[in-house]
């Protein structure tokens, strides 16, 4: 059925719980699993004409957000070994995160796109996140929507 199951991440407790669901559902199939994490671009500050000097930098920024996504890749990395499915993921810093999502698919020929209803955003339980929205909209391949029953961030 689908051979390569792309499960994207934004670091949340919501967000890693979806992620673990797919993990789950991946090793049900005998799928591998990509995860992605779409990094926030770097913001230059706007209300001041000098840059302070303790202001993180292009370079510095960047470092982080990979850092982040490491960690919040290695998530997923973990359950996937201990579920005994391959695994690859990668980090991209973009402020389009629907758009690298589903260019994700593409790029690594993915089959079905595993997706929490809700990620940081996800205060509201009647509409789904934007991000999923967004992606529902655009992707060529099918979308699981994964819906969290309880909250879990606030179990």
């Amino acid at each position: 059925m689908y051979k390569k199951i792309l499960i994207p991440t934004d670091g949340s407790a919501l967000s890693n719980a979806a992620a673990h669901a797919g993990v789950t559902f991946a090793r049900q199939l005998g799928a591998e699993v990509v995860g992605i994490h779409v990094a926030p671009e770097y913001q230059y500050p706007i209300y001041a004409e000098v840059i302070p000097p303790d202001y993180p930098t292009l370079e510095g920024h960047n470092a982080e957000m990979r850092k982040a996504g490491e960690i919040y890749l290695g998530e997923i990395e973990k359950a996937a070994t201990a579920a005994g499915v391959k695994f690859s993921g990668k980090t991209v810093i973009s402020d389009r995160t629907a758009q690298e999502i589903v260019a994700a698919v593409d790029e690594q020929h993915c089959d079905l796109i595993f997706i929490g209803s809700h990620g940081r955003s996800g205060w509201q339980r009647l509409l789904l996140g934007s991000v999923t929205s967004k992606v529902l909209a655009t992707s060529q391949i099918p979308v699981l929507v994964y819906r969290i029953k309880q909250d879990a961030a606030h179990p």
